[in-house]
């Protein structure tokens, strides 16, 4: 018994053994099965194509092919096609958006790739959220990897790729770059300050904007809301028709608004370091809309101003020790970091104004013990060239320039008010407000009717912190010697109870905007030479909210008023 079992494993597995004595037959193939042999460890260690072939005993496949003579091929093969079937019409369209698509394979090859993909079946029609996947409508079963494709190409149809994601898009953008850096080497700390505009900006804002100036017709034409010749205003009823908002809602107030001296464009700044040009254009079926916009980071912006007379530059600063320029002929932003010799008084540009004739830039420096004062730069070099100084506690409460440029008239906040003459580069006179209590802001106006001693401005009107507004007739003050220390009104006017923050005159000289930030809807109009406020406008359902800037059009026809809740509202004034 025990040979019998000894001739069995050496048929069976090639190896005898003491443990397989005892050991039937099945026994040993159960052995086999579970545990394996030492040849099949062997041969499993081996290549795929080195392995032997499984081997037969003598007479088995005659057996198995016995009986096979009288049955047709045909019966003795047949075409597994799974558990599901597929579509003739899906199969070719699969394969159709497949050979469509290996290009970009190839080019973008996957990291790794999970074969399991090619044996998934999903069903389009079944599924109410994949319908929109299938080419055409009896389209009904893909594979997971032609599934996957129609995926990327649904996002990417509601989601584009963007410019800078395609590798000719970023050569382009990396040789713009290297030309800027080498043309600008000189400039090199100023962009890599913090406050420097970004990239984007500068590529996408700026140049276009110059093109669009140069080459829309639109925009070097007047529009037609503003007449060449206004005509006289009436007194006490205003003929005023609101159009359509400018732009959309603004992520911060507008603390600033100009308008464009010759084009109808309106330049709008904020706390939200950005600014907004936009096109002043009324009319349907975009009225009013944003050209372009510049931002700046970290720079909370306070002041912008289109540089007068042509208007080809920009000003802009916020509360920092520098400005910049922006020249929209070239679209070059340059920046203005410091004053030789004066840094001491003027820690920050926030508060400038532009002096008409475009050649003078004042700006209000910090104050002193006893007073305070405005330094003048040139505006062309940006060298300091004068100050004016005035006398009294809490320093420069405003100041605006002469109608001509020449000079200026500064207010402090004690009520003392000095005329500078710049052709003398002196004071050449001094008064004082009437009442004198915290005057706040300084406005002049009516350029061309007044006297020529103090650039021709016919009126100037002096806002306080308890809301009065003194409007003052310059006309008797045909020299600076006939200037009185105590000038008297001509009208006081007590419309607004909170503190004066905005005086502008209309450029024709007709119309007086005054408005306070510290009320909702606190503004009023006066015309002039009258000197009466007008009665049927504003009225209580105005839309103007706390109001935070105000601006007149080119010809007068425009009024433009900002808010806290970053709206730019806009009036045409008729008659």
């Amino acid at each position: 018994m025990s040979v019998n079992a000894s001739n069995t494993l050496d048929s069976f597995s090639g190896v005898e053994s003491d443990d397989s004595i005892g050991k039937d037959k099945t026994e040993l193939e159960l052995e086999k099965l579970v545990f394996g042999d030492e040849i099949g460890f062997h041969e499993g260690l081996k290549p795929h194509g080195q392995r032997a072939a499984p081997t037969s005993e003598p007479g088995e496949q005659d057996r198995e092919e016995e009986g096979l003579e009288e049955i047709d091929d045909a019966d003795l093969f047949f075409i597994d096609s799974g558990s599901l079937t597929t579509n003739v019409t899906d199969l070719v369209l699969i394969q159709n958006s497949s050979k469509d698509e290996t290009q970009s394979d190839e080019d973008n090859a996957a990291a790794w790739v999970d074969s399991d993909d090619e044996r998934i079946v999903v069903s389009l029609a079944s599924n109410p959220r994949l319908r929109k996947l299938r080419i055409s409508e009896a389209e009904d079963l893909i594979n997971g990897k032609e599934y996957t494709k129609r995926l990327r190409r649904q996002f990417e149809r509601l989601y584009p790729v963007p410019e800078w994601a395609h590798p000719s898009a970023a050569r382009k953008q990396g040789q713009k770059k290297r030309r800027r850096t080498s043309n600008s080497s000189e400039t090199s700390d100023a962009s890599a300050s913090e406050d420097e505009m970004s990239l984007e900006t500068k590529n996408l804002s700026t140049q276009p904007l110059a093109k669009l100036l140069q080459n829309t017709a639109a925009l070097i034409r007047p529009t037609a809301t503003h007449p060449t010749s206004r005509k006289k205003l009436r007194p006490e009823v205003i003929d005023v028709h609101r159009t359509k908002d400018v732009g959309t809602s603004q992520a911060s107030a507008i603390t600033s608004l100009h308008f464009h001296p010759t084009n109808p464009l309106l330049l709008s700044s904020g706390p939200s370091s950005t600014l907004t040009l936009h096109h002043i254009s009324p009319h349907p079926p975009n009225p009013n809309p944003t050209l372009t916009t510049l931002h700046l980071r970290s720079t909370p912006l306070t002041t912008s101003l289109f540089y007068p007379p042509t208007g080809n530059k920009i000003f802009f600063s916020g509360r920092r020790r520098y400005f910049h320029i922006w020249d929209l002929s070239s679209g070059k932003v340059e920046k203005v970091s410091r004053i030789m010799g004066h840094t001491d008084t003027q820690r920050s540009m926030e508060r400038f104004k532009l002096s008409p004739c475009g050649r003078w830039i004042g700006l209000v420096g910090s104050s002193r013990k006893g007073g305070g004062i405005i330094n003048i730069l040139d505006a062309n070099t940006c060298q300091w060239v004068a100050e004016a100084r005035v006398e009294g506690n809490g320093g420069v409460a405003d100041f605006d320039w002469w109608g001509d440029g020449d000079g200026m008239t500064v207010l402090g906040k004690g009520g003392e008010a000095i005329e500078w003459s710049g052709r003398e580069n002196r004071v050449i006179a001094r008064w004082i407000d009437e009442g004198a209590v915290g005057t706040t802001v300084v406005a002049l106006g009516g350029h061309g009717t007044g006297p020529k001693p103090l650039g021709g401005d016919r009126w100037i009107a002096v806002g306080s912190s308890s809301g009065i507004v003194n409007i003052y007739d310059r006309r008797p003050w045909t020299s600076p010697e006939k200037i009185p220390p105590r000038p008297q009104p001509v009208r006081a006017f007590d419309q607004l109870t909170t503190p004066l923050s905005h005086l502008h005159f209309s450029p024709d000289g007709q119309v007086l905007c005054m408005a306070s930030r510290w009320k909702r809807d606190a503004l009023r109009l006066v015309h002039l030479p009258s000197c009466t406020v007008y009665r049927n406008w504003p009225t209580s359902a105005t839309p103007l909210g706390r109001i935070t800037s105000v601006a007149w059009g080119a010809e007068g026809g425009l009024l433009a008023v900002g808010n806290e809740q970053g709206k730019i509202r806009l009036w045409e004034i008729r008659g």
